[in-house]
């Protein structure tokens, strides 16, 4: 059996191969968040409606929310930092980088991970307010007038819940390459 001699270990080609597809797993759920969080900062940032309701002009854009401004924001920081983090694993698979490097990858995943739920957790919030309303506080639903806006904004919500899961695998991925570096 041919064995290979890796940072003063030996790795069988069985091994070899496992790691080839956490590498091929790494980009393509990276890959995923990039384009899941584009689409979903473009969706909410390009959804607008116009509607009258008795002569009064009402509009509906991401603008006039906070939580929405906010959910574009992280969608847009969490698909530049994946951008990079891409470049950083490219960078962590060459043959002599420190596997102890995987921690950074971690805390980016991680860090990602949050802040892309936390944007996420408040447009869904006023999206709910916005679907049905709260009669105890008084909050009217508006998405019976403005559909075509509460729509794309459930699509964007969607697309952002979509790459909340894959960095959850990516922070479990890197979790398991931390715990299964020999350091």
């Amino acid at each position: 059996m041919d064995f290979e001699k890796q940072n003063d270990t030996f790795t069988t080609p069985i091994q070899s191969a496992n790691g080839f597809l956490f590498i091929i797993a790494q980009y393509i759920l990276r890959v995923f968040v990039i384009a899941f969080t584009l689409a979903g900062a473009i969706i909410t940032a390009t959804a607008y409606e116009s509607v009258t309701v008795f002569g009064i002009v009402m509009d509906a854009k991401y603008t006039y929310s906070a939580a929405f401004r906010y959910k574009v924001v992280a969608d847009s920081v969490v698909c530049g930092v994946s951008v990079l983090s891409v470049v950083i694993l490219i960078a962590l698979n060459r043959p002599k980088s420190n596997p102890k490097n995987y921690f950074y990858l971690f805390l980016n995943d991680l860090g990602s991970l949050l802040l892309l739920l936390s944007g996420c957790s408040s447009a869904l919030a006023i999206g709910y307010v916005a679907q049905f309303g709260e009669q105890k506080m008084g909050w009217i639903m508006i998405c019976d007038r403005v559909s075509q806006y509460c729509h794309k904004t459930t699509a964007a919500i969607v697309s952002t819940f979509i790459a909340v899961i894959c960095l959850l695998f990516l922070t479990i991925l890197s979790a398991y390459k931390l715990k299964s570096a020999r350091i």
